[in-house]
Parts: C-alpha cells; sequence; structure tokens
C-alpha cells in the first residue's frame, strides 16, 4: 500500500464547528470510542445521562453494530482523526453525512454516503443502523442545554476562528 493509500480518507475536508451538531456529535463519539476505555466510559456517561440507560444502551449497540459492519465490510481501512482535533477527515465526514442523512430519513443519500465506506450489498444495514444512532443523537440534542454542562459534545456550534 502507497503512503498517499494508507492516508486516503484521512486528509481533512473541514472542521467539526462547520457541520450539524448531530453530524459532530456522531464523529466525537467515535474517536472517543475508538481512543480508549475511559473515553468509552465518558460517551456511556453522555448517552445515559441523557437518554437513560435502556436507550443509551440501544443506542451504542447500534453504534457498535455500524463500526462493526464497516471494520468487516469496508473498502479499506477507515481513519479517524484524534479526539481533540478540529478538523473533519473525509471518512468522518463520510460518517457524518451517513448518520446526518439517515437521521432526516433521507435513506437514499445516506445509502449512496455508505457505498462509498462498504460495499453497495452492506450499505442498507449501514443505513439502518445509522438511522437508529442519528435519532438518538437528535434526541440527545434536544435536551436542555442545562443537561449538557458537563458532556462532551456541546449543543452550540464550536469557536470558527481556530483553523487546527
Amino acid at each position: 500500500m502507497s503512503g498517499r493509500q494508507h492516508s486516503r480518507g484521512g486528509a481533512a475536508v473541514g472542521f467539526l464547528s462547520e457541520i450539524d451538531p448531530v453530524e459532530a456529535s456522531a464523529v466525537v463519539y467515535m474517536r472517543m470510542w475508538f481512543d480508549s476505555p475511559a473515553e468509552q466510559s465518558r460517551v456511556w456517561n453522555d448517552f445515559a445521562k441523557s437518554l437513560g440507560p435502556d436507550h443509551a444502551r440501544n443506542a451504542l449497540r447500534s453504534f457498535e453494530h455500524l463500526w462493526k459492519l464497516c471494520s468487516l465490510h469496508g473498502r479499506r481501512p477507515l481513519m479517524r482523526h484524534s479526539v481533540s482535533c478540529k478538523c473533519l477527515g473525509g471518512d468522518e465526514a463520510c460518517f457524518a453525512n451517513i448518520i446526518g442523512y439517515a437521521a432526516e430519513g433521507q435513506r437514499e443519500d445516506a445509502f449512496l454516503m455508505a457505498a462509498n465506506l462498504v460495499r453497495p450489498d452492506i450499505a442498507p444495514a449501514v443505513v439502518s443502523l445509522a438511522e437508529e444512532f442519528g435519532h438518538a443523537l437528535q434526541r440527545m440534542m434536544t435536551r436542555t442545554s442545562a443537561q449538557f454542562e458537563n458532556t462532551v459534545v456541546p449543543l452550540a456550534p464550536r469557536d470558527r476562528r481556530h483553523l487546527h
């Protein structure tokens, strides 16, 4: 694999502050989930606080199955930026769009984006899981901002003055 192929999908295509809060949350939570067990615990706490334990468990199960499909049937290994990075990588942008489109009921667009990450025969399952996860994120975003004081992902868009 050439260096270019190795980093394909990791190139910055924008900033988290430029995308919808639900989509940005999907990216941040994905980064955290794959960072460390401590970060996974923080993700669980955010979900459990805003959704309750049962709904949180269902949301995280959808998320885990989604990533299992992406890992097993991905066109190539997916790239992620670090948890604290303000950039948005190409693969992360694609993932965010899948979640956003699916949560909004735009399944065809979500399918087209999913087919960029996984085989087309797997894309419908990815879209269904993304829809479940996206709906959970939407419910979290509709909670009052007071509930989000100590959560990882803020409701308001991030500061757009920072480039990296």
